[in-house]
């Protein structure tokens, strides 16, 4: 049986805010920003080459929701992925070499929603 995670939802007080904030910023390719009804909002956006994308809008979660912690972008250059999304506007920290090839680079999009940029050398 496969089960293949493709979908996360993240809470988000301002829409608008995030959908600039991840499109604009991160890079990230909007799928689709539909209204079906009910006052429900769906906006989806996918990493470029990624098979997982997330979804904000109104309707999704609760408005106070807590933030989604620890979210991981895979990338082959942590450097290069820093740099891009600090030219960006991004605060992201510094490149954190864990050893064994494995590195870091930490970031939160502005509902506290926090991501890893994670390298892994083999």
């Amino acid at each position: 049986m496969d089960m293949r995670l493709e979908l996360v939802p993240l809470p988000s007080s301002d829409v608008e805010r995030s959908k600039a904030f991840y499109i604009g910023r991160v890079g990230f390719v909007l799928d689709h920003d539909i209204e079906p009804g009910n006052g429900m909002r769906i906006v989806q956006l996918t990493p470029p080459g990624s098979a997982c994308s997330i979804v904000i809008g109104g309707g999704i979660s609760s408005p106070d929701a807590a933030p989604v912690l620890g979210l991981h972008l895979v990338v082959d250059d942590v450097e290069v992925a820093r740099r891009t999304l600090v030219d960006n506007g991004v605060d992201v920290s510094d490149v954190n070499d864990m050893g064994g090839g494995v590195r870091y680079a930490f970031f939160t999009d502005p509902d506290g929603n926090s991501w890893a940029l994670q390298q892994i050398s083999r």
